[in-house]
């Protein structure tokens, strides 16, 4: 008789079995495998099981004084390795001492002027333009848009529902008043694409966490689907299923980048340029930062602070140069 005994799951297997348990992004768990990996290399390709935080330690100053990384990729790293260690090995890192830290250099954020903004969103056109109109009219964060579903859209109390943004946290923020004409559109699209959906047999889109389970037909209702559908129904890579995704941050990204660069505007302005532009504008106008820290969704309000910087712009000090003119 033989006997067939069950292998224990690769240990990258395991990251992406606890990532999913936690419902991390796709994205976060490609980047945690991509650090574990790298570890692992690092150390000659030894089980971390038998490493431990001297090796961490070794591994974080290799990152910062010879990769010479950022400060938050060397940070990502050491979140990749702590979950490693704490939810897949079941082990205590303990203190891993000292550690030479990636330089975080002071940088301030870059923010177009309102006539740039109008410049940049006027060389885009269809959904991209929309999804630039919503991260500056609204200040999301470009996977806060693309992530939108049609119940988080409010056009009675002009509001956007951002689920489960940075943090797991949920927030409510403007829905501006010049995109309802265009939104309306756009679901309308989105409409057709479902019905399109249903008829073929499909319709269902992800649903978070394990509602999927609890209400088994949400997933092909209406309110579910997403505000910015891909085209095309795409195979989910977790589940396999045959799905019709968000729109691909890429897509907008790229899109984004040839507006500037059509515009002739020459900051280094990307999909993010539009968040603190949104943040910058609102205390131009006059807002309570406290006010702009709650649409933004920062837990401190020093993080908010940081987009005062635009309104120093020697209103009180005048330089010495305009005095000889």
């Amino acid at each position: 008789m033989r006997l067939y005994v069950m292998s224990s799951p690769k240990l990258l297997d395991q990251v992406r079995q606890y990532c999913r348990v936690r419902h991390y992004s796709m994205a976060t768990e490609k980047a945690y495998l991509y650090w574990i990996k790298r570890y692992i290399y690092f150390h000659g390709k030894k089980h971390p099981a038998s490493l431990g935080a001297t090796q961490v330690k070794e591994y974080l100053n290799f990152l910062a004084n010879v990769r010479n990384v950022a400060a938050s990729t060397q940070n990502q790293a050491l979140n990749a390795l702590v979950f490693l260690y704490r939810y897949v090995l079941k082990q205590d890192l303990g203190d891993i001492g000292p550690y030479i830290r990636a330089k975080r250099p002071k940088r301030l954020p870059v923010v177009l002027t309102r006539q740039e903004v109008t410049e940049v969103i006027d060389e885009l056109t269809g959904p991209s333009r929309l999804v630039a109109q919503l991260l500056y009219g609204s200040g999301l964060r470009l996977m806060e848009a693309l992530r939108l579903r049609v119940k988080d859209i409010d056009f009675s109390y002009q509001q956007i529902v951002v689920r489960e943004g940075k943090g797991q946290k949920d927030r409510v923020t403007l829905l501006p008043q010049i995109v309802h004409t265009p939104l309306k559109r756009q679901l309308r699209q989105v409409r057709l694409y479902h019905e399109e959906d249903l008829a073929a047999g499909f319709g269902a889109v992800h649903l978070p966490h394990a509602l999927a389970c609890k209400y088994p037909n949400a997933a092909r209702s209406w309110g579910w689907q997403y505000v910015f559908p891909m085209r095309k129904r795409s195979i989910d890579p977790r589940t396999q299923l045959i799905r019709r995704h968000h729109m691909l941050d890429k897509t907008i990204q790229n899109a984004v980048k040839k507006a500037v660069r059509a515009s002739g505007i020459t900051k280094p302005a990307s999909c993010h340029t539009f968040r603190p532009s949104f943040a910058t504008h609102l205390l131009e106008d006059g807002y309570d930062i406290r006010t702009v820290q709650e649409l933004l969704g920062h837990k401190d309000v020093r993080t908010t602070m940081i987009y005062t910087h635009v309104l120093n712009r020697g209103t009180t000090v005048r330089s010495p140069l305009d005095h000889a003119a």
